[in-house]
């Protein structure tokens, strides 16, 4: 009998890989194994294959074995978080917060975290967002006093229907076990464990640059602030590995209700299609980069304060990418470079990137100045300004210390939203124009989950709705559905009904109870 061309499931384990073996993927494509990957490969090891690419991705067993003991403990204390009161989930965040504020517990994850910065920069890694500080200290406290402060949202019913004999309520529920997976910010602890104000649990990785600084963390604060408010043991779990591959073993687990990843743009994608394989839905804050465009009716003054204070530090909404129309380039174009060189006086230089076709409408001392750019492997001297191709105008950088930025003159603002549309990440965008049309027109076309009118650093779930962000999301796979682009803590449920029934006898067809049997 013809079976339509599906094959029975076998219990046969892979334990081996030969190089060159082919590994199909995204139903018509097919992947070779590196003479490397099979060298790696060991029995009891998983290969990931992501559907989307074809990446071959190795998880030694060992990997898989901590990563899924973190899943396993975090699902466990879910199973138990129905009998855990709003009000001992309050006082985790209380002992959560006091224990940052203890000077001698700060001392040590300060000095965890000394190590980690001085081990990145031997490798010659990045450290702007590694590095603690008193504002990263204060602005976690505080992130965890909102979510101490914030109401409960377990059991609130978010709409009834009445009938007659019978009342249906639709009621929010926790979700479960949400993963994260995020870039070495240690302030990123405080944002995650968020999602247990709703009734989850959270298990998560960091970036092996940070591996140390959390560990204290988890040490010094988390775990005895979760011992003390009597939450279950895994409502929040670290999973200690530094290895990329734990980070996989994680997104592949089912056991996940919702999959977090944030970081760079390859990264997040690769990780957010290893959850989707999973059937775990994804939450990705990954390119950034946000885009600001300056009409034929920008007021100078605007627009030079919304450059200026959109690059006081480098963070994914942070300006990367500038657009002034063609018939306002000889007047705007000046602000623009008044404003970059002012905001490397206010950091440590600048650096400017313009389209090859603009590079010559630049003033003499641009085009052939240098100076000092901060890179992640030391200060190092370069040209003030470089042409780039077109198709760079989509590239986000990622700087230390130096303000750095792309130019573009464009036609109108169409084609910069043409270029945005294209190019970007799709992430961020404002517009500096007196023009209310405009700004509805733009709000209209520009496919982006976060618009603005001004400065970009806007972009923030503390700073725009007061509530510490799990992550946020731009627009490059497409738009979310039924959210927007910042993912918070009290944002992280399901809905169950709920029903009450005065009327003993309902029937669907209408028919009467018969009379019971003696």
């Amino acid at each position: 009998m013809d079976d339509g061309g599906t094959s029975k499931r076998t219990d046969a384990r892979l334990e081996s890989l030969s190089p060159g073996q082919p590994i199909p993927f995204g139903g018509d494509r097919v992947a070779h194994v590196s003479p490397e990957l099979a060298a790696a490969f060991r029995a009891g090891d998983r290969l990931v294959v992501v559907q989307d690419t074809g990446d071959l991705l190795h998880i030694p067993a060992a990997e898989h074995a901590t990563a899924s003991a973190a899943v396993g403990l975090a699902a466990a204390a879910f199973a138990r978080m129905g009998e855990v009161s709003d009000a001992a989930i309050t006082a985790f965040f209380d002992a959560f917060a006091r224990r940052l504020e203890d000077d001698a517990v700060w001392a040590a994850i300060a000095q965890a975290n000394a190590q980690d910065v001085e081990r990145a920069r031997a490798r010659g890694r990045s450290t702007t967002r590694l590095e603690v500080s008193d504002a990263m200290r204060r602005d976690m406290v505080l992130g965890l006093r909102a979510w101490r402060d914030a109401e409960g949202a377990r059991g609130r019913v978010l709409e009834a229907v009445e009938h007659p004999g019978w009342r249906v309520e639709q009621v929010v529920a926790p979700l479960g076990v949400v993963g994260f997976v995020f870039e070495g910010r240690p302030n990123v602890f405080a944002d995650a464990t968020g999602v247990i104000r709703t009734g989850n649990t959270v298990v998560f990785r960091i970036g092996s640059d940070a591996l140390g600084t959390a560990r204290a963390i988890v040490a010094r604060a988390l775990d005895p602030a979760i011992a003390e408010a009597g939450l279950p043991p895994g409502s929040a779990v670290l999973v200690d590995s530094a290895a990329h591959a734990a980070g996989w073993a994680m997104f592949a687990d089912s056991r996940l209700a919702l999959a977090v990843a944030r970081g760079s743009g390859a990264a997040v994608a690769q990780l957010g299609a290893i959850a989707r394989q999973a059937g775990t839905p994804v939450s990705l804050h990954g390119t950034g980069g946000a885009w600001m465009v300056a009409d034929e009716t920008a007021d100078p003054d605007r627009f030079f304060a919304a450059v200026f204070h959109s690059l006081d530090r480098k963070v994914c909404n942070t300006l990367n990418v500038c657009c002034i129309v063609e018939s306002r380039a000889a007047e705007l174009l000046p602000v623009f470079l008044d404003a970059l060189k002012a905001a490397g006086e206010r950091r440590k230089g600048c650096k400017l990137h313009v389209a090859e076709a603009d590079f010559d409408r630049l003033p003499q001392d641009w085009r052939s100045g240098r100076g000092l750019v901060v890179r992640a492997e030391g200060p190092r001297e370069e040209p003030l300004a470089e042409p780039i191709a077109p198709s760079d105008l989509g590239r986000e950088w990622e700087w230390e210390e130096t303000p750095e930025v792309s130019l573009k003159i464009v036609a109108d603002v169409e084609e910069a939203v043409i270029l945005f549309n294209a190019l970007s990440p799709r992430f961020a965008a404002t517009l500096i124009s007196q023009d209310a049309q405009a700004h509805r027109r733009f709000f209209e076309t520009i496919d982006a989950p976060f618009v603005g009118d001004g400065f970009t650093r806007w972009v923030d779930g503390q700073y725009a709705l007061k509530k510490p962000e799990l992550g946020l999301s731009n627009w490059e796979n497409g738009r979310l559905f039924a959210r927007g682009g910042v993912l918070a803590g009290d944002g992280v449920f399901t809905v169950r009904a709920r029903v009450a029934q005065a009327d003993p006898h309902l029937d669907r067809q209408g028919a009467p109870t018969p009379p019971r049997k003696a």
